[in-house]
């Protein structure tokens, strides 16, 4: 064998090595598109699930795309290469269910949340009463209240839901700084460019800049729920595990830390 043919051998093993272990590593990812207001938990569910060994002998590397529920159902509809979809509301869900793009029966609701009224940490309001005798319209001022798009965002519409509840949401609507997601709504209160803010318990549970001045009662919206459904055309083993462990005792554990209520499946 001269010595050009054998580094031409070498050099063919190489790519069919490589290319051997980028199947395996793509067959070992798996991909879950979830709800921004789950960013925190689900990044340390992934964390914790990569190192148990017992739980994940095959390595299954989960990657997560966070962003509002309403973008990644129209992306999964549209064949977006996501394996898992788990939602903050049943609507987005029933809608990928209605599109046959969701293996329908797999479909279990793991959480449940709260909405709050949030304000920067540095705000001389310490507290507010939620009722229709709030004068919403001096209390911004010239600013706005930050809350996911309603048209859009799970965590607007259960918004839109409370403040038409409260009789409220007539002096709100022209006063919404909308954002794509509840995370975006988040971000306006802790810089401070929004005196007030509206988002899920969970996430001011989360902000250090941001404090809680008060809960909507959980009959002024809808039940904020998150169902977890496994993608139709994508499911393989890996995808099925880690559907299964966010089932899991060890799993509920880390949303209820992160101030998630944890239902039976």
């Amino acid at each position: 064998m001269t010595a050009r043919y054998r580094n031409k051998l070498l050099q063919l093993t190489a790519i069919i090595l490589f290319m051997l272990s980028s199947n395996v590593i793509a067959e070992e990812r798996v991909i879950i598109f979830a709800a921004a207001s789950l960013t925190n938990a689900l990044t340390e569910v992934g964390e914790t699930f990569k190192t148990d060994i017992i739980a994940n002998p095959a390595k299954i590397d989960p990657v997560f795309s966070f962003a509002s529920s309403s973008t990644l159902a129209r992306q999964i509809a549209q064949g977006a290469p996501a394996q898992l979809y788990l939602s903050a509301n049943q609507q987005w869900m029933d809608y990928l269910v209605s599109q046959h793009a969701v293996a329908a029966e797999t479909r279990v609701t793991l959480l449940r949340n709260s909405l709050v009224l949030i304000a920067p940490n540095t705000s001389p309001v310490s507290n507010l009463a939620l009722t229709k005798d709030w004068d919403i319209t001096t209390a911004v001022g010239d600013s706005r209240i930050a809350v996911g798009d309603p048209d859009h965002v799970p965590a607007g519409r259960y918004a839109k839901q409370a403040l038409k509840s409260l009789d409220l949401w007539q002096q709100a609507m022209p006063l919404l700084a909308r954002a794509n997601n509840v995370r975006g709504a988040l971000a306006l209160v802790e810089r401070g460019e929004s005196p007030f803010g509206i988002v899920y318990a969970t996430d001011a549970l989360v902000a250090k800049k941001v404090k809680t001045l008060a809960t909507f009662p959980a009959s002024s919206h809808n039940a904020i729920e998150y169902p977890l459904v496994m993608i139709n055309r994508n499911a393989k083993p890996a995808a099925t595990a880690f559907y299964q462990y966010l089932q899991t005792d060890t799993v509920q554990a880390i949303f209820v830390k992160h101030g998630f209520k944890v239902l039976s499946v």
